[in-house]
């Protein structure tokens, strides 16, 4: 199901990305081989099974206005999580983020989202990514052979801004060409990239499959508006910026529109 533009919302011709999560997720077999390195045994498994509550803490981090180690907390969580000490769990992950800019965990790419990123490059649609990293994410876009889609990348890491932040968006729509009501921001932290984007002006997409079912459970019921979508997959995006009027994009996808405001 998809929701339609806002009765005079201009069209939108411009979209980011969120990298982590979005484009590209944890790569739990590297971090289980990474965690061996330090005499550290996790089955894969435990770590994918920790992810969602480690996402639960980082997020409500975010959302207090915790901007200065949200990826360690989430990391060190996520390894308590999967059975490691807790204060085992701190000291890795504080090796890991000082490993992060040389070795990037988060480098397997979710499936579909590159490839409608490269769709609507040759659409003649700017696009970027905008995302909270460690300096280097253009790095990692070039080493996973992905840079040509993209315009610009958005790295607050060397911006010096963070998501929510409305400075980092105003400097990826500055960056595109566009105006803020004319991007389209798509992202999986409903605090960082949906609440960050719909202040700078723009629409988002809350992006994956945790989005959807945070939505079913009326979790989601603040983020209504003509503005945001939600989405499970690459196809839901599609059908979304499709459903809003974006050029050379038509055909649907598993797309939702939040729930009823109660």
């Amino acid at each position: 199901m998809t929701r339609s533009a806002a009765p005079g919302a201009p069209a939108p011709r411009a979209v980011t990305f969120d990298a982590g999560q979005t484009l590209v997720e944890l790569d739990t077999a590297m971090l289980a081989t990474r965690l061996g390195e330090r005499g550290v045994v996790v089955a894969e498994p435990a770590l994918a099974a920790a992810q969602p509550a480690a996402w639960t803490r980082y997020e409500a981090l975010v959302a207090a206005g915790g901007h200065e180690a949200p990826w360690q907390v989430f990391m060190g969580a996520l390894l308590a999580g999967a059975g490691v000490d807790e204060g085992r769990a701190r000291t890795l992950a504080a090796w890991l983020w000082e490993e992060q800019p040389r070795a990037n965990l988060w480098r397997r790419p979710v499936p579909g989202m590159f490839e409608l990123a490269a769709e609507l490059a040759a659409a003649g649609v700017p696009v970027g990514i905008l995302s909270n990293s460690e300096g280097r994410l253009a790095e990692l876009i070039a080493e996973i052979g992905w840079t040509a889609p993209f315009t610009v990348i958005v790295d607050s890491g060397r911006l010096g801004v963070a998501k929510p932040a409305r400075a980092i968006f105003d400097h990826a729509a500055r960056a595109l060409g566009a105006a803020a009501a004319e991007v389209v921001h798509v992202g999986d932290s409903r605090t960082a990239d949906i609440d960050g984007a719909r202040a700078a002006g723009m629409r988002a997409i809350w992006f994956g499959p945790p989005a959807v079912t945070a939505a079913a459970a009326g979790a989601a019921a603040g983020l209504v508006d003509e503005g945001v979508a939600i989405a499970a997959d690459a196809a839901g995006v599609r059908a979304a910026l499709a459903a809003w009027g974006l050029a050379g994009l038509s055909g649907a996808g598993a797309c939702h529109p939040p729930p009823a405001r109660r």
